[in-house]
């Protein structure tokens, strides 16, 4: 039996703040905040209704929550049980039709039911686990051929260290300290490359940024610090 592609230490982090998912005011504020960029880059390219979605490292579900909105058929699937309540306690409290949770990792999954997905999402996740480009094969394993797989984590840089961790995390308070990992961060090269090697073509690359004095989020070329990738199975 395989290892699971798990650090303790990070699942414990968010289960200890899992009961704080759905409020926009928490540490999750900046999820909620780009949730509406994501969701509309994602919808753009690969048209959500109707389409059978997998969202990777879902936690409390606020994507997968809002991919069911848009009309798609939504498993979202993570390693922290308390999480998944939240995220299933709140799918009920909203009405939301069409998602459904599962305690699974992406390489689990990925043996049972492979080629299974129109779209694959993980967003926010890669750089909280031990191996990469594990998940990057299973999602590329558990999309159909043609099918899409969105990623987006933070770039290993000098800018990204200053914003990510030391501007967010310390100087705005914007996330808890200890959110992120500087080693733990990839770099876009690193991360074409794992999608690469799993025969994922690489579509378009998106950067995401932010104004601590308007508090906006916006996606631009510049993928210096926090990036995403849309990647299609060839």
């Amino acid at each position: 039996m395989n290892p699971v592609n798990a650090d303790p230490a990070e699942l414990a982090k968010f289960s200890d703040l899992a009961h704080r998912w759905w409020d926009p005011e928490s540490e999750f504020r900046p999820l909620h905040q780009i949730n509406p960029l994501r969701l509309a880059w994602i919808d753009e390219l690969a048209s959500l209704s109707g389409k059978k979605v997998l969202d990777v490292g879902c936690g409390g579900g606020i994507l997968s929550d809002s991919m069911a909105r848009k009309g798609a058929q939504v498993t979202g699937i993570d390693l922290s049980t308390k999480a998944l309540r939240v995220a299933q306690l709140h799918a009920l409290e909203a009405s939301t039709a069409g998602v459904s949770y599962r305690e699974v990792s992406a390489e689990a999954l990925a043996e049972e039911q492979p080629a299974s997905f129109d779209v694959v999402t993980c967003m926010e996740m890669l750089e909280h686990v031990p191996d990469p480009s594990s998940v990057v094969r299973a999602c590329a394993e558990l999309v159909k051929p043609g099918g899409w797989v969105f990623f987006s984590t933070i770039n290993r840089n000098p800018k990204s260290f200053l914003f990510a961790i030391v501007g967010a995390e310390y100087l705005l308070q914007m996330l808890p300290k200890g959110t992120h990992e500087y080693a733990k961060m990839i770099r876009p090269s690193e991360l074409a490359g794992y999608c690469r090697a799993a025969n994922l073509d690489l579509a378009q690359t998106r950067g995401m940024e932010y104004n601590p004095l308007t508090k906006r989020y916006w996606l631009s070329q510049d993928t210096s610090v926090n990036y995403l990738l849309a990647t299609r199975k060839a």
